[in-house]
């Protein structure tokens, strides 16, 4: 690929805070507040979550600059473990990213009804069965139509979808500076109440909401681990991969903590444990109705970034896997013009809209998504330790090379240990299917690779 068409710094950049800022942070904060009992604690999960995503960031920033090639999330596991084990992993990983898409498209789809059918907003009117149908199918029109949308986007080539990505993620960045300036305007903010107890609640009790919190916030805080799916489409690699990483999670922890505190103090830290579209609860609080509608259009265009940037990205892992003869070698075809994987982009963009039908419930999506996240994260993480062994005649060829080895990944590895073992305890019904799932799609990998060996035999 020339250079020209190659992925700059700032396009890199980009890439990344469209990965991690999707609608999470429009969703989660309210999750994370029920789960805990003090606005503290609040802000120290989302400081937390902050922090192991700048461990995992200059982790990936290593094993990108160490392996950057197309595909790269499914390469480091085949590389450093085995096939079977890239194949199981990212099939649940690229399952899990279509969940989260169309979990995504759908919170969009609520906000836009919310212009087209005020009625929307009146839970009253929402008791009717075949109202709550009729909001339901809308929605569901409106999250499939932006994924066919930038599906074809997409098809008209990298630089086109980069683009593209570079205006949304901009437009992304400006509607969050936008929803804290009630800081700024409001006179009397709601009052931040803290919870008391007549007994001190025993440690565990804290660690168990702690666990529960950071389920939620490492969902809005995921996605930077895609970026080295990128590595051989950017341009200086070895500068720009660990440089695109750094700055992007540096945007994002910025915002993220920025906005929490508007949320609070605008809201209310009570109010928030139980409030709905709570972007636009904070711009009709001092704005009035006409801001909220406003706000609601940009959250659309938050979703659209997030559309994109998910169908840039899984496609290639999907290459990947083909080079390795586990798919079809149709997926890794690139189209002569555009240079587009075009089979592996329209297999995943109708994953989506397949899973459009039956994603309605966020918080069931939350739990099983970051479950299926957890082993792949935890497994990639720990891949730098063999990737350090592998490429160690790298060491001296101006690669990235993170401080503070090897306690970050360390860190990094436990902190999503600790999630997964929270997700085991809370929701042990949906971490059992993740299980099954993935020693299934193990299981594939090892029958197609006994039918390939006979047939050639």
């Amino acid at each position: 690929m020339k250079a020209a068409k190659k992925l700059n710094l700032f396009d890199f950049t980009m890439i990344v805070v469209s990965l991690v800022i999707g609608m999470g942070i429009f969703r989660t904060p309210v999750n994370v507040a029920k789960a805990v009992d003090t606005p503290f604690i609040f802000y120290a999960v989302w400081i937390a979550g902050g922090l192991i995503a700048l461990c995992g960031a200059l982790t990936y920033a290593e094993i990108g600059s160490r392996l950057p090639v197309t595909g790269g999330y499914y390469k480091v596991f085949s590389y450093a473990y085995h096939p079977s084990i890239a194949f199981g992993v990212n099939c649940l990983i690229l399952v899990s990213n279509a969940a989260s898409l169309a979990a995504v498209a759908l919170v969009g789809g609520e906000y836009i009804t919310g212009i087209l059918i005020p009625h929307s907003k009146d839970a009253a009117w929402l008791k009717g069965a075949a109202n709550a149908q009729q909001i339901q199918t809308i929605q569901i029109v409106i999250a499939i139509v932006a994924i066919i949308i930038f599906y074809g986007v997409n098809l008209l080539g990298l630089k086109m979808s980069a683009r593209t990505q570079n205006v949304l993620t901009v437009v992304k960045i400006t509607m969050i500076l936008l929803l804290v300036t009630p800081l700024f305007f409001a006179t009397q903010s709601s009052p931040v109440i803290a919870v008391t107890h007549s007994a001190s609640p025993m440690f565990t009790e804290y660690l168990k909401a702690f666990g529960i919190g950071l389920v939620a916030v490492s969902f809005t805080y995921g996605g930077y681990q895609q970026t080295i799916n990128f590595g051989a489409e950017v341009d200086q690699p070895k500068k720009n991969i660990p440089g695109g990483i750094f700055f992007g999670i540096f945007i994002i922890i910025s915002l993220y903590l920025i906005i929490n505190y508007a949320y609070v103090k605008v809201i209310g830290f009570e109010e928030l444990k139980t409030s709905k579209n709570i972007a636009a609860i904070m711009a009709s609080k001092i704005f009035g109705v006409n801001a909220e509608r406003i706000l609601s259009v940009l959250l659309f265009f938050s979703v659209l970034a997030y559309v994109n940037v998910l169908l840039m990205s899984n496609p290639r892992v999907m290459a990947a896997m083909s080079d390795d003869k586990i798919l079809p070698k149709s997926f890794r075809k690139r189209n002569i013009k555009t240079d587009v994987l075009t089979t592996s982009l329209s297999v995943f963009a109708a994953l989506c809209i397949l899973i459009v039908f039956w994603a309605k419930e966020f918080d069931t999506i939350l739990s099983f998504s970051i479950f299926l996240d957890c082993f792949g994260m935890i497994l990639s993480a720990g891949s730098i330790f063999i990737l350090r062994k592998k490429t160690v005649h790298l060491n001296n060829s101006g690669i990235y090379i993170m401080k503070l080895y090897p306690l970050l990944p360390l860190i990094f590895i436990a902190a999503y240990t600790f999630v997964a073992i929270s997700l085991l305890v809370t929701q042990t019904y949906l971490c059992l299917i993740g299980l099954a799932v993935l020693i299934g799609f193990i299981g594939i990998y090892f029958a197609v690779h006994y039918f390939q060996k006979r047939n050639n035999v």
